[in-house]
């Protein structure tokens, strides 16, 4: 007994130091498997470090100082299948790319060369991860070579910045949202655990800015950022919608109740691409409006004849409620409303006038026009004064039967539908852009999303869609005091990274922040006489520096018609352009931006409530002599906001301009060759 014992004893020392052998060889073999890989940008400013291990985590240094401390990402397929998870890499390539991009509808840029440096990584299980580092940023994506996919039920990503760093945080109640915010400027430790975000959303790390967005977001929902712990930020998504019900407490016509979710977020049918995470890194805040990241990520254009695709100015109706006067009928929803409105933009050479809500029967029966209205009609005697139409309608009832629809649309002879009131971001939502998009393209019409999400990337697959709105635009005067002249200098660095937004410019009734004399407030939000914060020269500078291929002119045409020097620069400012150049820039303050279109230059700067001067150069011109027709900010704009001023004079790539903001004030530029 005594000797089985002490066999047995003796056998479970061995066992315990065969076990401790065996541990230390399998931590020295993780540590060796570990493995670190670089990628840089083309000029080695940016430093992407990736580490593989039980996870798949990155950092990202900029000019030598760390901007991303930690990244974490994987994607959970189900049935324990997740990628990113013990990744055990099968092979890696990188290689320095060059590619040309000629956008269908050049909102910044008509040729856009990029440089980046790419590393794809294979790893066992048939899934890749490509990484791409540009002068301006970085972005990555899934590429799941697995046929058998058939769910995502979470894509995680975890970023974790530096110490003190900030954000301008568009911060989201909920899922079921049109992602217009204000962009709240907050310190990520200031930040409620829990509270989240639509994109784009910009980081200050101190050091340099981090924007981050999406693109190529196609049949996949859009993603969000929460708080979770401390510095870390961590992507949320809205699942997979299985049942939705008109909202009967609250305009059941557009607003839905989600009533049930399934517990994944995408539905998918084997192999595909993921989108891209991109990540737009500076510490320039010109960057911001100059990158391209996201057109040149997403995919190429799917229409193949887009010669009837065209950008212009449009006269909208919804801002100023068609509030017209001084006519010898009753303003209103009909025929001679509207022909007032083709009528000023015949007179102006604005391309188009949009029929917003209320030219259908009713919000929901949209095959027929109202009683006061005959829209076929309506449309004819619009081609007659060379203006085209575009109609509006809610995406539910217009989803239930796009093709009938779009078909009845077209023949009418309309050339465009604004699409309101999506307010989701999940699979099903985003997937309808682009179905309702393609439906269009086969019907010639173009299409403006409004109560959308930001642009992603399906507006260069589809570029038949050449707005969105995603943005706290002139409407909220109807209503509210919010829209200042630092959010209008906010946008530009940041919700417009993304791509164009239809901001709806061309408030003709501009007001001081305060009165001059009583320092009392000096602005009242009127729902259908609406006024603008800042000087009308800030209005006016908004043409030059909002991208927005199809570019709204706010304001009743009444009104107009007593502001015609306005409405002629207005008028002179084209939709798309050649060349983007970012002269003086900073998030929240002030921007002064340089755009061409053929060989016209136009110059837009705009201010925040700080009165400011520029003194910019012209070097950007060709050689020879220019005309420049300035449109700024009058001697007295500080007490009357609409005071401005119209100069003209002659210049040289070798001049000099002298540029006088007033408070909420702005300037335009337009410098044609002699």
């Amino acid at each position: 007994m005594k000797t089985t014992n002490y066999f047995i004893l003796t056998n479970v020392g061995a066992i315990k130091a065969y076990l401790l052998i065996l541990f230390q060889l399998l931590t020295v073999y993780r540590a060796l498997g570990q493995q670190e890989i670089e990628l840089s940008s083309p000029n080695e400013k940016l430093k992407i470090s990736i580490s593989l291990s039980d996870d798949i985590t990155w950092k990202g240094d900029f000019n030598g100082s760390v901007v991303i401390s930690h990244a974490m990402m994987a994607m959970d397929m189900g049935n324990g299948r997740v990628l990113g998870k013990n990744p055990v890499l099968r092979k890696k390539g990188l290689e320095q790319k060059t590619e040309n991009h000629i956008p269908v509808v050049p909102n910044k840029d008509s040729e856009i060369r990029s440089i980046f440096n790419e590393l794809t990584l294979n790893f066992k299980d048939n899934y890749q991860l490509v990484f791409r580092a540009y002068n301006d940023g970085m972005a990555y994506r899934f590429i799941d070579g697995n046929q058998k996919s058939t769910h995502v039920y979470h894509e995680e990503m975890a970023l974790t910045f530096p110490q003190a760093t900030s954000s301008y945080f568009p911060e989201e109640e909920s899922f079921y949202s049109h992602n217009e915010r204000n962009y709240q400027t907050k310190s990520l430790d200031e930040i409620e655990n829990g509270a989240f975000c639509s994109l784009p959303v910009l980081f200050d790390t101190q050091s340099a800015k981090v924007l981050f967005t999406e693109s190529a977001l196609i049949d996949y929902p859009g993603m969000f950022l929460a708080k979770t712990t401390e510095n870390t930020m961590a992507s949320t998504f809205p699942k997979y919608v299985l049942k939705a019900v008109p909202n009967e407490g609250s305009s059941p016509d557009r607003n839905q109740i989600i009533e049930q979710e399934a517990d994944f977020i995408a539905r998918v049918d084997g192999k595909r691409s993921y989108p891209w995470r991109v990540f737009i890194i500076s510490d320039d805040d010109r960057t911001f409006v100059e990158s391209n990241l996201v057109t040149i990520l997403a995919d190429t254009s799917k229409i193949t004849d887009t010669d009837w695709i065209k950008p212009g100015q449009v006269a909208w109706d919804w801002y100023n409620a068609n509030n017209i006067y001084g006519v010898d009928f009753k303003a209103g929803l009909n025929m001679e409303t509207y022909k007032y409105y083709i009528d000023f933009a015949s007179k102006n050479g604005i391309e188009y006038v949009i029929l917003d809500e209320g030219w259908t029967k009713s919000t929901t029966e949209i095959l027929e026009d109202n009683e006061f209205l005959d829209v076929p009609d309506l449309i004819k005697y619009a081609k007659s004064k060379n203006v085209d139409i575009i109609l509006w309608v809610l995406w539910k009832p217009l989803y239930e039967n796009p093709d009938e629809i779009l078909k009845l649309y077209s023949s009418w002879g309309a050339v465009g539908i604004k699409v309101d009131f999506m307010q989701r971001s999940d699979q099903y939502v985003v997937d309808s852009y682009g179905k309702i998009a393609e439906i269009a393209a086969k019907y010639k019409l173009m299409v403006d999303y409004h109560g959308a999400f930001k642009p992603a990337g399906v507006e260069r697959l589809w570029p038949n869609i050449v707005n969105y709105e995603a943005v706290r635009g002139n409407e909220n005067n109807k209503w509210t005091d919010e829209i200042t002249p630092e959010h209008n200098v906010t946008i530009p660095f940041i919700r417009m990274a993304a791509g164009p937004m239809d901001y709806t410019p061309g408030a003709m009734i501009n007001m001081n922040q305060v009165n001059y004399e009583t320092g009392a407030a000096n602005f009242a939000p009127l729902f259908t006489r609406p006024m603008s914060f800042g000087t009308r020269a800030h209005q006016v500078a908004m043409y030059i520096v909002y991208e927005a291929p199809l570019q709204m002119l706010c304001e009743s045409p009444t009104i107009y018609y007593k502001e015609q020097e306005t409405v002629d620069f207005i008028t002179s400012i084209p939709t798309v352009w050649d060349e983007t150049i970012v002269l003086e820039g900073a998030v929240a303050d002030y921007i002064v931006i340089a755009r061409r279109n053929g060989d016209t230059w136009y110059i837009g700067a705009m201010t925040d409530w700080t009165p400011r001067d520029f003194e910019i150069e012209l070097s950007f011109l060709g050689e020879g002599t220019y005309t420049l027709k300035t449109f700024e900010d009058g001697i007295n704009a500080s007490r009357n906001a609409q005071d401005y001023k119209t100069t003209t004079q002659e210049v040289y790539p070798t001049s000099k301009l002298n540029l006088e903001l007033s408070s909420g004030g702005g300037y335009s530029a337009i410098i044609t060759k002699k």
